[in-house]
């Protein structure tokens, strides 16, 4: 009855084309149709007919392929077909399996015998199946087990399964490196055979080795050698080329040798591929070699001119690997890398863009810059932006050295947030802040360009450019001793189409707008230091007298404008916009009234004008620039204690920590903030109360939490209330309070040096201890060691294998000598067979002792 029903099943089964058939017709539903389709499958793939189960297999893997079905279920299903006898059936079972398995399946230790049996096949097509399995899913265990056969399918007969055997020595080598010592000999054997196929394959492999551990297959350069200079073949050329470009790096010896081939091949060759592989060996690892390097720069000309757009990048690329080193070989073809700016492939102006940066230095950095700019006004918005941001990397790097003229770069810098398709402003703000910090000299051109952004309302709109106008308005803020026209600068601060901004970026407006306040109004009260920057005054016709040239007109208008376009800010959403306007407008409510005592009065020094000069003195700190490693720098304070744990401060004071909640309050809700309180004063007030009461005998608590509040009295909250009861209470044996309250730091606390205003003939920019780069993390370590270690043994024990058999040949010669005389020629040949095993074992032991060494480069080079 069973092998009816799977009769049946195999008779009236759908197959591949049935399944792409239907899913064709699916104009809508085709995920139905998969559901449909899958469930078939499912009862399909249990059948113990190994046809039908190998038909439902394929249908599912050409669905996971596809529609991303996933098959992981039916991995044990695709072990079954593996084992069939059929080759059609087999090949739709590793097929599966190298699409599904992973080193996670369960069942993949199934499959070591059968893959070994099918690598030890007479059918070399199954053992193609088989050594293809073994690449895509080998394992560490699969490597291990497959290691003998992998050797003896390195020397088979069969070009195909050979060059495939020496395909899967990657992965088992990399899976399982103690197989160097089984196969590394044979595949080097490989490298001398005749078959085209056979040696494409081991160049291969051996290009793929070198890019991890060159220094390990110098050995092998002789070999490597003889390839490029007889082969024909391209392909095996290229991968020559790529293995030198790695062993030239680190043996210099090899550039010279190889310099002629290389040189010969450019000059005969018509392949581009080639062509090109050659000229990136040169600018790459042979760029000693002076003849090899200037015909390889010939060649990069001609791509350069050529029509070709793929071909004039790969000219440009090669410029850009030769531009380290030999920036003349860029400089010579400056006019074709300008030319391809305007080129319409992207990649192309890519290059040519990144190649003109390299360019780039303190004499022409103007002259690159205006061309850039102009180029970037006409350009597309990515095109532009890449632009814009390659100068800014360009002239910013090593804290800004091939810049001199910080005044012509200050402007450039304003000049881009002018360009319609700018979206870099996040980079050029914060190079206006970083300028202003570190150049003193640049910051009259700084306030000059900020002032000349501000003004422009057309920027206000475009939410790129808001760090550039909160940079712009800081350092109208921070440096307006600077300015010309406070007023302007502050009416610019404060015009009505600031709405557009962000409500952060209002903040920093409206600070600002406070510090251009505090200097002016410091100006006006000042009595004797003259001013370097007067404000403008508003009205001239003014008939009262100007008090160190700002009038009291002025300074009244300055205030009022400021008070009236706070005034709607002081009722906004955003809390930080919120409390600055109020901040503000708080000041100028206690120092308003003032202003017109200093015309009447005659005293030098008022109330008002201390209370600006206090002002004044706390934004004259100069800021400066801040390294990424900053915060490591500063020592940690004697006594602190950041580890120790304070989990048992919830054991002394738990009572004392739950929130307060006030009795007349609602119970269902709290009507404002001052229901809730972290009561630290009751804390202090009880412990009191009970230091108090019992002063002889004092209970463990309290004791214990004495010495918590002892030791970590910096994490405790000062109470007025409890110091003006100490106060009352006389006692001064209190310790707990060491900070002194707000209102007892006096001015003098604040007062610091103002500012300096030095001019110096060329500028000079703030460096930083240790730079300005971000610090860098160390290289981990290598994961190909023991893959290197295992081909360095194997190619020493090659050499080790030689001079043993030299030693056998040198035995059989002296054991053919024949002695003539008698007792003494006899006592002599023992002396001489005693004298030679000496130097045999003390010739053995350097051998081993030279096996630690590193490998050297073999004497044809030398």
């Amino acid at each position: 009855m069973a092998s009816s029903n799977s009769l049946m099943d195999n008779l009236f089964q759908r197959s591949l084309e049935d399944l792409i058939k239907g899913l064709r017709l699916q104009l809508l539903g085709e995920s139905f149709f998969i559901s449909k389709s899958l469930e078939e499958i499912r009862r399909e793939i249990k059948s113990t007919d190994l046809s039908t189960k190998s038909i439902a297999l394929q249908k599912l893997s050409y669905l996971a392929a596809l529609h991303g079905v996933d098959m992981s279920w039916a991995a044990f299903h695709a072990v079954e077909v593996v084992s069939s006898s059929r080759f059609s059936d087999k090949r739709i079972g590793y097929h599966a399996i190298t699409q599904s398995f992973n080193d996670q399946t369960p069942v993949l230790l199934l499959i070591t015998n059968q893959l070994r049996k099918d690598l030890n096949s007479s059918n070399e097509y199954e053992v193609s199946l088989a050594l293809e399995c073994l690449s895509r899913i080998g394992t560490d265990d699969l490597a291990r087990d497959l290691t003998s056969e992998v050797f003896t399918l390195l020397g088979s007969s069969k070009v195909l399964v050979r060059k495939k055997a020496i395909g899967v020595v990657l992965r088992v080598f990399d899976k399982y490196p103690d197989a160097v010592k089984v196969c590394f000999k044979r595949l080097v054997e490989n490298l001398e055979s005749s078959d085209p196929q056979i040696l494409s394959a081991v160049v291969g492999v051996f290009c793929e080795l070198t890019t991890k551990e060159p220094r390990s297959y110098l050995p092998l350069a002789p070999e490597f050698y003889k390839i490029l200079v007889d082969s024909r073949n391209n392909w095996d050329l290229i991968k020559v080329l790529k293995i030198f470009a790695k062993l030239a790096l680190v043996e210099p010896r090899l550039a010279k040798k190889v310099a002629d081939p290389i040189c010969e091949l450019m000059r005969r060759t018509v392949g581009k591929s080639l062509l090109f592989e050659c000229i990136r060996t040169v600018v790459s690892s042979l760029s000693d070699q002076e003849t090899a390097l200037k015909l390889a720069v010939a060649k990069i000309r001609e791509f350069l001119v050529d029509d070709d757009r793929n071909l004039k990048y790969l000219g440009l690329h090669a410029l850009s690997i030769a531009a380290p080193k030999h920036l003349w070989a860029v400089l010579e073809n400056k006019e074709a890398v300008v030319k391809a700016l305007s080129d319409e492939d992207p990649n192309v102006k890519l290059e040519a863009l990144h190649l003109l940066m390299s360019m780039v230095n303190e004499d022409n950095v103007s002259e690159i810059s205006r061309i850039l700019m102009n180029y970037a006004l006409k350009s597309d918005p990515f095109f532009c932006n890449e632009i814009i941001a390659s100068i800014l990397l360009a002239c910013s790097r090593n804290s800004y050295e091939i810049i001199v003229d910080f005044d012509w770069y200050l402007s450039l810098l304003g000049e881009m947030a002018r360009i319609p398709h700018c979206q870099r402003g996040q980079e050029i703000g914060h190079q206006l802040i970083d300028i202003g910090t570190r150049v003193k000299d640049a910051r009259l051109e700084l306030v000059r360009v900020s002032r000349a952004l501000l003004i422009d309302p057309a920027l206000l709109g475009n939410q790129f450019l808001h760090p550039i106008l909160s940079a712009a308005s800081w350092a109208s803020g921070e440096y307006v001793e600077f300015s010309k026209t406070p007023y302007e600068i502050a009416e610019a601060l404060l015009q009505p189409r600031t709405s557009l901004l962000a409500p952060s970026v209002r903040a920093i407006y409206i600070h600002s707008t406070f510090k251009v306040l505090v200097f002016s109004l410091a100006v006006y009260f000042s009595a004797q230091e003259p001013i370097s920057s007067p404000l403008v005054e508003e009205s001239t016709s003014s008939g009262s007298s100007p008090v160190n040239g700002i009038t009291h007109k002025s300074i009244s208008s300055l205030v009022n404008m400021i008070e009236i376009g706070l005034c709607s800010l002081s009722g906004t959403l955003d809390v930080e916009v919120q409390e600055r306007a109020k901040n503000v407008l708080g000041f100028i409510g206690m120092i308003k009234h003032k202003i017109a005592e200093k015309v009447t009065t005659q005293e030098s020094e008022t109330e008002a004008s201390r209370a600006v000069a206090f002002m004044e003195d706390v934004f004259s700190e100069e800021l400066g620039p801040v390294t990424s490693t900053a915060q490591e720098k500063v020592p940690l304070p004697d006594g602190l204690e950041l580890k120790e744990s304070l989990e048992d401060l919830q054991e002394f004071c738990g009572e004392f920590l739950k929130p307060v909640v006030d009795s007349n309050s609602n119970s269902n809700s709290f009507s404002s903030s001052e229901n809730i309180s972290f009561s630290v004063a009751k804390l202090r007030i009880s412990d009191q109360k009970e230091a108090s009461s019992s002063s002889s005998h004092p209970p463990e608590s309290a004791s214990l939490l004495a010495e918590h509040r002892k030791r970590h009295g910096l994490y405790y909250l000062s109470s007025q209330k409890n110091d003006d009861h100490n106060d009352n209470n006389g006692d001064n044996n209190n310790t707990l309070n060491e900070y002194p309250p707000a209102n007892e730091i006096s001015v003098d606390s604040f007062n610091t040096k103002k500012k300096m205003n030095q001019s110096k003939q060329r500028p000079v920019v703030v460096q930083l201890d240790e730079g300005d780069g971000l610090k860098t993390k160390p290289d981990a370590s290598n994961n190909d060691e023991p893959l290197s270690r295992a081909i360095q043994t194997a190619l020493m024990g090659k050499g080790k294998e030689k001079e043993r058999e030299k030693d056998n040949h040198e035995r059989d010669l002296d054991s053919r000598i024949k002695g003539r005389s008698s007792g003494r020629e006899k006592k002599t040949k023992k002396k001489n067979g005693e004298k030679s095993s000496k130097h045999r074992s003390r010739r053995r032991s350097d051998k081993e002792s030279s096996a630690a060494e590193p490998v050297e480069i073999p004497d044809f080079l030398l």
